[in-house]
């Protein structure tokens, strides 16, 4: 092994942990404004909605109301607070019954 692919992998791993630490070390006590909490607490939910909402589009290339129908079954269950495991079984069962349409 080279000295560059070493430092590489050193490098590689600074990168990967400083940022899981750096919170940590940050804000290890609870004195967060109440806004600066309420903004952390939805960042989930607006990455989430990042990821899922191109696959939405993308889930047929021939039609994309498929995903458009699949993403408002899985929206209305949600919208009811249901369990997450019922929202994903009732999107899925709107698209097995939409698929015989």
């Amino acid at each position: 092994m080279n000295d560059n692919l070493i430092w590489v992998i050193i490098g590689m791993g600074l990168v990967t942990y400083i940022p899981r630490m750096l919170p940590l070390v940050m804000f290890h006590t609870n004195n967060l404004h109440p806004r600066v909490q309420g903004i952390l607490k939805n960042v989930p939910f607006a990455i989430l909605g990042a990821l899922i909402f191109p696959g939405v589009l993308t889930i047929n290339p021939d039609s994309v109301l498929y995903g458009v129908i699949g993403a408002a079954a899985a929206f209305i269950a949600a919208w009811l607070n249901l369990n997450v495991i019922i929202v994903v079984l009732a999107s899925i069962l709107v698209l097995y019954g939409y698929t015989f349409l």
